[in-house]
């Protein structure tokens, strides 16, 4: 009901973040842990802010995610939380047996000004790092970023610390992934299996938070990048990262501590974002595009031919995170649709000059903004002004959608009220075909409520 009062009078605002378009940095943080094979993220502050984190994972996925945490009192608010880590440190190790342990702060650790790679060379000085045993940390304040700045600094943190350079070269390419869905990931894998490309994707959550029902608990999933491949990373022919806020500093921090070159890309979403992603690992790994791959093409391509009167002009708003929404707007574009709004709740100086580059000419009515004001109430505000025929993001959009009867297509982080994510890609050309059927299903649906009885159409 509130957001029916709305206004369409959009106001400068510098202070004042309403319903923002991102979560914080730990849940990003503790995603790519996940990641990990035999891997347990640690968050270091207060049981409330891990509750958080977890059940904001589990809600999209489906599935339990575990997380341990210092538990903050008072006292740690106060007289700093190194106590708490020490002891957490020991008893993790102890009762529940990583490999690994992902330490990331939040917005009180880092407020108090606890040093996370002072009290992990503690803790090892102190003996309560087994043999063999690992831990790692990331700075993941909440207060700046987003859940996407938490991810690339967990995933900066890995391979700041696992991948080693020795004399011996491998032939194989690393493969940086951005926050995509399992789905994504296993797609990912596909794509270089067909290509007879040896990897090593990190990270993977893949088997791990879209396991099958068993009737057994597995605290540590099959899943995930195990150490030796990460080790392995350090002497790869090449890096690809994909998805510039997420992979771009851990690509960088690579390629200074093992000089593994990299390229960056888009994540591969739509068609020209996937050939790029095609042609860059067919370069690399110095093979050819198998004919199954172009035949997928060929098929995402016939798809948009046979409906492109459903798609044809169709205006769109869209929001969620910069690496999906740079490549998911130039898709748009290559469909003709006119993607006129979007709002991603994560900073970054680059969206504002790639937005630029994509709509300055092929749809100049478009707006776009990014960062703490970058918010859905911006979004309402657009939508009041001028309506749209689609609105594309994650659960929260669903509001809007409702309260302005605009179809809805959800993508993105979180999705909290569907299924189908964690099992379906949105990258590569079948991915590609996924979106399109659910951005079709969702506009013809609406025809068919909509439209006058004599108007039906039985084929459409």
């Amino acid at each position: 009901m509130l957001l029916r009062h709305t206004t369409d009078k959009v106001k400068e605002r510098k202070a004042l973040t309403v319903n923002p378009a991102k979560t914080c940095q730990p849940v990003g943080a503790m995603y790519a842990a996940l990641g990990i094979h035999g891997c347990l993220p640690h968050s270091h502050g207060s049981q409330g802010c891990c509750s958080y984190h977890r059940s904001a994972l589990t809600r999209h996925y489906k599935e339990p995610v575990m997380a341990a945490t210092s538990s903050f009192t008072e006292g740690s608010s106060v007289f700093g939380g190194q106590s708490n880590l020490l002891q957490a440190i020991g008893n993790i190790f102890q009762i529940y047996e990583p490999d690994i342990i992902a330490v990331h702060s939040t917005c009180l650790s880092e407020t108090i000004g606890d040093d996370l790679g002072q009290i992990v060379t503690k803790a090892k000085t102190d003996g309560k790092i087994p043999e063999g045993k690992h831990v790692i940390q990331a700075p993941t304040p909440s207060y700046v970023g987003s859940h996407v700045t938490g991810y690339a600094n967990m995933l900066e943190g890995i391979v700041k610390y696992f991948p080693t350079k020795t004399d011996k070269l491998i032939n194989q390419i690393n493969l940086l992934s951005g926050w995509v869905e399992p789905s994504d990931m296993k797609e990912l894998k596909r794509i270089m299996g067909l290509m007879k490309i040896n990897n090593v994707l990190l990270p993977d959550t893949s088997d791990v938070l879209d396991t099958p029902m068993t009737g057994k608990y597995a605290m540590y999933p099959k899943g995930g990048t195990t150490i030796p491949e990460m080790v392995s990373m350090g002497d790869s022919l090449h890096t690809l990262a994909l998805g510039e806020w997420a992979t771009n500093k851990a690509a960088i921090a690579l390629d200074n501590s093992c000089k593994v070159a990299f390229t960056q890309e888009d994540l591969p979403i739509g068609i020209k974002a996937t050939d790029r992603f095609i042609q860059a690992l067919s370069k690399v790994a110095g093979v050819s595009v198998p004919e199954s791959i172009s035949d997928e093409r060929g098929k995402l391509m016939d798809l948009i031919t046979d409906m492109h009167q459903y798609l044809y002009g169709k205006r769109v708003a869209l929001y969620g995170d910069p690496d999906q929404l740079i490549p998911l707007t130039e898709f748009l574009l290559d469909m003709d649709m006119k993607p006129v709004y979007i709002v991603s709740g994560t900073p970054g100086k680059k969206f504002e000059k790639r937005m630029s580059e994509l709509l300055s000419e092929r749809c100049p009515e478009a707006k776009f903004k990014n960062g703490p004001q970058a918010d859905m109430f911006l979004m309402h505000q657009w939508i009041k002004e001028e309506g749209v025929d689609l609105l594309m993001g994650n659960t929260y959009g669903k509001y809007i959608a409702r309260d302005e009867n605009i179809p809805f297509v959800r993508m993105g982080f979180p999705i909290l009220d569907r299924v189908g994510h964690s099992y379906f890609p949105t990258l590569g050309y079948m991915g590609g075909i996924r979106i399109l059927e659910k951005m079709l299903n969702e506009i013809m649906n609406y025809q068919d409520a909509t439209c006058p009885d004599e108007k039906v159409e039985l084929t459409m």
